[in-house]
């Protein structure tokens, strides 16, 4: 079990990518706080989570109730091993169509929130320990309308490598995981029903070298490396699990004869 004895603290760890990581994590033999808004989804991935989960209700945009949650977190488990601030909200924000209140909510949970996550838990983190921030492809591949959502994952990119030098006199490191196209709730407002999504991911996994969307289990299993020892030597990297988008998008389905 390469996560044995170690206590991960995950913000939005009740549906998406963070609670396929808090799966993940609990198998590794993890002892997981899993933080939401949604009390009774809270509730529910901790009963599938077993004994070794205990959700907190808390919006990540709540400063303050995010540092009662690590304080819970510590009270219960001791010292923190591990933080994923995977918590993240998007919005369409095209030019001539956005208000400020939808622009800043963006930047609110997306970056500003992530940062505090980190600022509350630092003081309980043991050396050595692995912070690992939810990122985004759309942060490099300028995609219409999304100006606020890529403008805070590109801030958490510069911010993870900030993080990384103030940190690794402690040895603790602070890497990104950027999902491309991943099945989860994120799309929900997008597509609203069974067959939209399909049909979204459809034509989304053309653009992609791989040519389909990922699975939230794929993204959480490069959380789990960059959380454990077998990343020991990982440092202010970001990487991609977006089946090619970013690196060889001239190699996706819609280019090919």
């Amino acid at each position: 079990m390469r996560l044995a004895n170690k206590t991960a603290f995950i913000t939005g760890g009740n549906s998406g990518i963070g609670l396929a990581t808090a799966r993940l994590f609990v198998a590794e033999g993890a002892r997981v706080v899993i933080t939401g808004r949604n009390q009774a989804t809270l509730e529910a991935a901790a009963k599938e989570l077993g004994p070794n989960a205990l959700p907190i209700v808390a919006d990540a945009t709540d400063i303050a109730a995010t540092e009662r949650a690590i304080k819970q977190a510590v009270e219960k488990f001791g010292k923190l091993d591990i933080v994923f601030a995977n918590a993240g909200i998007s919005a369409s924000t095209p030019v001539g169509g956005t208000s400020l209140e939808t622009f800043e909510s963006v930047l609110k949970t997306n970056i500003t929130a992530v940062f505090f996550t980190v600022q509350a838990a630092a003081p309980h983190l043991s050396d050595g320990a692995s912070i690992i921030l939810n990122g985004s492809v759309i942060s490099v591949l300028g995609n219409p309308g999304y100006a606020a959502y890529a403008a805070s994952k590109a801030g958490v990119r510069a911010m993870a490598r900030v993080m990384a030098s103030e940190l690794s006199p402690r040895g603790i490191r602070v890497n990104v995981v950027s999902p491309g196209g991943t099945s989860t709730p994120i799309w929900n407002r997008t597509a609203p029903t069974p067959e939209a999504i399909a049909a979204l991911e459809a034509r989304i996994a053309k653009a992609i070298p791989l040519g389909r969307f990922g699975k939230p289990e794929q993204v959480a299993k490069t959380v789990l490396f960059l959380a454990s020892d077998d990343a020991s030597n990982v440092q202010g990297a970001e990487i991609f699990v977006d089946g090619g988008a970013t690196a060889s998008p001239a190699g996706a389905p819609i280019y090919r004869g």
